[in-house]
């Protein structure tokens, strides 16, 4: 009995850091939970509705609708004018496919507490995942008016208006982000790519400028060095670029190459192969040609 005890309180310290953590473990939370923790729930004390909350979202995720079931009844009979709860009602609905019950869930509880952000963006969620990304647009840059230093918004927001092609929204959002952050190197390598793709002379001047930054935050960053050795040579060989500018972009090109050529040196050739072919890859977010 005492050993049977001594394991259920370790998997509740398991589920306790997982929570911490921001871990799903979906597959290993609803298997501890079923042998282990169902059989002791009485035991948790006021814990225990953050572990149904836990086991609940991880049903989900493995479609446990039984569990899943369970727990948002245990839930919603502890806690019925929560508006948590309701949110994980219009998740249950969610995983289900029924998207517009669970839509007017979110607008139930966004009605009652305009501030409600996980509602606002479960809502973004279910457009996306119906292809409505104009509505999904919608929604985030509603939800941007209230939480204007959400970092993560702003970058979901961006990938939205990558996915249609608006190239200049997408840097506006990008811009925001180094407004927040401006020593970020993804943030200035994600703004140099977006510009990069825009093509046109004086885009790919602006990108040079932010490969060459980010790449001197972090010189490490193989993309944004591959960035700026692109650039760099794309300017230099552009009747459009002054003689001072070309030597500039000569002399970057060259640095650009040293430090690849380092990095090459310093890591394994496989390793480095793969990053290079990656960066290659995503350099350009679009098919849209250099002018």
């Amino acid at each position: 009995m005492e050993k049977q005890s001594k394991h259920w309180e370790d998997v509740r310290d398991l589920f306790r850091n997982w929570r911490e953590e921001n871990c799903r473990q979906s597959e290993d939370v609803v298997d501890l939970w079923k042998e282990v923790l169902a059989n002791h729930f009485g035991k948790l004390g006021d814990e225990g509705w953050l572990v149904l909350e836990q086991v609940f979202i991880a049903a989900l995720d493995c479609h446990s609708m039984e569990i899943a079931n369970f727990c948002l009844s245990k839930l919603n009979q502890e806690f019925p004018d929560s508006m948590r709860v309701k949110r994980l009602k219009a998740m249950k609905y969610e995983a289900l496919e029924r998207y517009e019950d669970a839509l007017d869930i979110l607008d139930l509880i966004i009605k009652k507490d305009e501030t409600n952000a996980a509602s606002r963006k479960r809502k973004v969620t279910i457009y996306k995942s119906q292809g409505m990304i104009i509505e999904a647009v919608k929604e985030l840059t509603d939800y941007l008016r209230i939480f204007m230093a959400d970092q993560e918004a702003w970058m979901e927001l961006s990938d939205l208006y990558i996915s249609q092609q608006e190239w200049n929204k997408a840097a506006f959002c990008v811009e925001e982000l180094m407004l927040h952050s401006p020593f970020n190197h993804l943030y200035l390598q994600r703004y140099a790519e977006i510009k990069y793709t825009q093509g046109g002379y004086e885009n790919l001047e602006i990108a040079r400028s932010y490969y060459a930054q980010a790449a001197k935050l972090n010189p490490n960053n193989v993309r944004a060095l591959y960035g700026l050795l692109l650039t760099s040579v794309h300017m230099a060989s552009n009747s459009k670029c002054p003689s001072q500018k070309k030597k500039e972009s000569i002399k970057l090109s060259e640095w650009a190459t040293n430090q690849l050529s380092q990095l090459q040196s310093s890591n394994d050739s496989k390793l480095f192969s793969s990053q290079i072919l990656e960066g290659m890859g995503n350099l350009q977010i679009g098919n849209d040609s250099k002018n």
